[in-house]
């Protein structure tokens, strides 16, 4: 199969802004389907509410676009209602661990089995610039002008928490890692997250001073870097796969 299979190309083009890093994140999910052959009448992909959440609709294969939040638990029921089925979940970091972080807290200590790529711009994009739960400390937001007075949420500690776990930190400019990430998260029995370091230039980067998309991305290339065998969790500034997969110990 080629990747093209995994798109309605009839609902092109996309509402994603002009280089925005969602498109490129939901190409390199499609290349890995084609990659790995999954048919496209035993995948279901789960969206929920925000830019990212778009993503069902464009996707050539059975998918659910849900309410705010909602997009874990509903995967949580079609996997449990047909087990044979491969479960994506593609959507944002405000819906996936902001509004929805009661559901991802214990899908993930119940150990779904189930994919979830979590699009993480630091931002509520969608609706205007709003400070996240993923917003960096001091940086500024639609909701906080003069800087974020949080530390983000700590995405990689929640997941790790649980005894077995399967957790990713990628980025959009890093494709050959995401893909391969991708694919193994994809294989994984159980619940897998992968966190994608993405952006967003209209409602976020031009604030911060940024003049295209261009810049954001080869951001990432400079604040991030790969450790293909991390020995314990990850640092903030650090790509890579934490796992661990025993349950006693």
């Amino acid at each position: 199969m080629d990747y093209k299979d995994y798109v309605k190309w009839d609902r092109w083009p996309t509402t994603w802004c002009a280089g925005c890093a969602i498109g490129m994140i939901f190409k390199q999910l499609t290349v890995v389907l084609a990659k790995v052959a999954v048919p496209r009448e035993e995948l279901v992909v789960v969206s929920g509410i925000g830019c990212s959440g778009r993503a069902a609709g464009y996707f050539n294969t059975d998918s659910v676009h849900v309410t705010h939040g909602r997009a874990i638990p509903v995967a949580e029921g079609i996997k449990r209602a047909n087990p044979k089925l491969k479960v994506i979940v593609f959507s944002g970091d405000g819906d996936l661990v902001g509004i929805g972080g009661n559901h991802f807290l214990h899908a993930s200590r119940r150990d779904e089995d189930m994919t979830v790529i979590c699009i993480n711009n630091g931002i509520y994009g969608m609706t205007g610039g709003q400070m996240a739960p993923t917003s960096p400390s001091g940086i500024p937001t639609l909701t906080s002008p003069h800087g974020t007075p949080y530390a983000p949420l700590n995405i990689q500690g929640i997941v790790t928490s649980n005894r077995r776990h399967w957790f990713a930190r990628c980025s959009t400019y890093h494709i050959a890692h995401l893909q391969k990430c991708i694919q193994e998260a994809i294989a994984w029995q159980g619940f897998s997250f992968i966190e994608v370091m993405a952006f967003c230039i209209e409602n976020f980067g031009r604030r911060l001073g940024f003049k295209n998309a261009y810049e954001m991305l080869f951001k990432l290339k400079v604040d991030y870097k790969l450790n293909l065998k991390p020995t314990d969790r990850l640092a903030d500034n650090e790509l890579g796969v934490i796992t661990h997969d025993r349950q006693g110990s």
